[in-house]
Order: structure tokens, then C-alpha cells, then sequence
């Protein structure tokens, strides 16, 4: 039977635990699981450009023995060259499983309805289910642990904050959102949230105050103001987020020993500055790194159980 994720409610508990230890396992040792996908061939079907998404999943699948076809937005425009569900069929032919990176969520859903291989979610605008497991490996590697701690995310309610918010909840990690009055997060999704909370001993704490949110944090994240597809808004979201930045004020009311995240790319001297993200406590390229062992890690454990 298939498996895919679409989003962290894809995956049970114990799941994001065994897939959090196998990438301590693929970091320490990269030729593990090296023939894995020997043989197999993954598509990457991307409408939107990336950096971090595209490489390292490429290199994580070249790694384990596979074989990497890239399908940019002028191979395949999904619902307009031709339907999601007919591109979902044919490359079930091909293809052992799908990366796909989309404008729209629902273009994921429905490559993953129609597809008879494993889809993951590359990024969409609702989710972003790997960078959140990156995170969460990326926390427990520096800290020790999950449960019990306080993560401030800072800035926009989007896909990356919402995937946190989710993976937080599941793994008993409390997180505390600060974003702009209209900028926080889908009320859906905090409610599962929330229940998900609940049920781990953790709280999700939504603010629009930053300072409220940051203070005692032993985790301070933040992401880019105007993501792709809102060039438009860029005046006005700098005006709207101005006070969102996450500078040296700002972070003295974090726990002493804190750690800076960001998912990157970054937006220098806006989201954050360069003291920040570049001082002591900045882990951001040891997590951009991890998105390569975790990635890895995903294609082993919905293949092997695909199988």
C-alpha cells in the first residue's frame, strides 16, 4: 500500500520519532540505505524555482541509488497542459514516487488521489511537511530534545509556520506565534493544532505581540515576509511586519542559550539582521544541511513501507 505525505497529520506520532532517529542514522553514516532506490526513478515536479528543495532532494536520492528526473513548470502545468489526475496516472507508470512542489494545495491532493506511487509534499501554500521535520531533527539535534520546550515562530502565518505548528503540537513541543493582526495562520489548522496539544501536554500560544511570544523561547524562528507569489505586496508587508524583525532586542528576552532558525532564503536587514542570523546562536545552515538527511530519510520509510 502506498504511502504519502501531504501533511504531518499523515504521519502518527511514533512515525515522526522513527523518522527523526533513522536521519540521525543517515547523517552519521551517508551511504546508508545506499541501495535503496537502485533502480527506481523519482520525479520532481516543481512550479515553483528552488534552491534548498531541489538539490537536496536530488543529491538525497542519488544517495540511495536512484535515479532523478526533474520536471520544471514548463514540462508540466499542472491543470492547464493537461489534468492533475491524468499527469497523477502517467507518471504512476514511470515513477516509483512524486517530489511536488505547487502553487496550489490542491494540486498535491489530487496527484496524490489519482497517483498509484508515494507523493510528498515539496511545498505548497498550505504546507511545507518536510521543512517541518527538518526542524523538529534539527532542535532535537542541538537541544536534546523536543518535548517540553518553547519554539517562538515570528512573522508570517504561512505554509512553513503552519507545518511547524503542526509537528510541534504531535511531539509535545510548545509553540508560540507572533504575526501582524490578519496575518495568522488557518483557523482550521490551529484548532487541529490545538486538539493535537492538547492531547501531547504541549500549548500553542497565538499573539500579535513578538516580544510576548519570544520571551523564555528556547527556539526563535523566522521566515521571509513576501514569499513567492506576493511580489506585489512587498511595500506594504515591509510597512505591516516592520515590528517583526528579529534583532538583538528582541532575542535578549529569549531564553540565555536560545537558537535562531530560519528555513531560508532570507531576506537580510528585514525578517531578521545579520547579527542575528549570523551570530552564536544562528543554526540555519546546519539546518539547511538537514534537509538533505531528513528528505533521505522520508524516501526510506514511505518506500520501504510502499513496497
Amino acid at each position: 500500500m502506498k504511502r504519502d505525505l501531504i501533511s504531518l497529520l499523515d504521519l502518527e506520532n511514533q512515525e515522526i520519532e522513527k523518522i527523526l532517529d533513522l536521519t540521525q542514522r543517515l547523517k552519521k553514516n551517508r551511504s546508508l540505505h545506499q541501495d535503496l532506490l537502485l533502480g527506481k526513478t523519482i520525479g520532481l515536479v516543481f512550479q515553483k524555482p528552488s534552491n534548498r528543495t531541489r538539490v537536496s532532494f536530488e543529491v538525497g536520492i542519488n544517495e540511495l541509488g536512484g535515479n532523478c528526473v526533474y520536471l520544471g513548470p514548463h514540462e508540466i502545468n499542472l491543470g492547464v497542459r493537461e489534468t492533475t489526475s491524468d499527469v497523477a496516472k502517467t507518471l504512476s507508470r514511470y515513477l516509483k514516487g512524486i517530489v511536488a512542489r505547487t502553487n496550489s494545495h490542491a494540486d498535491i491532493v489530487d496527484l496524490a488521489k489519482y497517483s498509484s506511487i508515494s507523493i510528498i509534499n515539496g511545498l505548497s501554500d498550505l504546507y511545507h511537511p518536510c521543512q517541518a521535520l527538518t526542524d523538529l531533527f534539527s532542535i532535537k539535534e542541538k537541544i536534546g530534545e523536543l518535548k517540553g520546550l518553547t519554539t517562538a515562530y515570528i512573522g508570517d502565518g504561512n505554509n512553513v509556520c503552519q507545518s511547524l505548528m503542526l509537528g510541534a503540537s504531535k511531539v509535545g513541543m510548545n509553540i508560540n506565534i507572533a504575526t501582524p493582526k490578519g496575518y495568522e495562520p488557518n483557523s482550521d489548522i490551529i484548532k487541529t493544532a490545538k486538539s493535537l496539544a492538547h492531547e501531547s501536554g504541549s500549548k500553542v500560544l497565538i499573539t500579535n505581540s513578538a516580544k510576548e511570544a519570544v520571551k523564555n523561547a528556547h527556539v526563535i524562528y523566522s521566515d521571509v515576509w513576501v514569499s513567492m507569489g506576493q511580489e506585489e505586496e512587498t511595500k506594504a508587508r515591509i510597512e505591516i511586519f516592520k515590528n517583526y524583525q528579529i534583532n538583538k532586542e528582541l532575542v535578549s528576552k529569549a531564553h540565555k542559550d536560545y537558537i535562531f532558525m530560519h528555513c531560508l532564503p532570507a531576506h537580510r536587514g528585514l525578517e531578521v539582521t545579520e547579527s542575528v542570523i549570523d551570530g552564536k546562536h544562528s543554526i540555519v545552515f546546519d539546518q539547511a544541511e538537514n534537509r538533505l538527511h531528513t528528505q533521505k530519510a522520508i524516501l526510506v520509510y514511505l518506500i520501504t513501507n510502499s513496497d
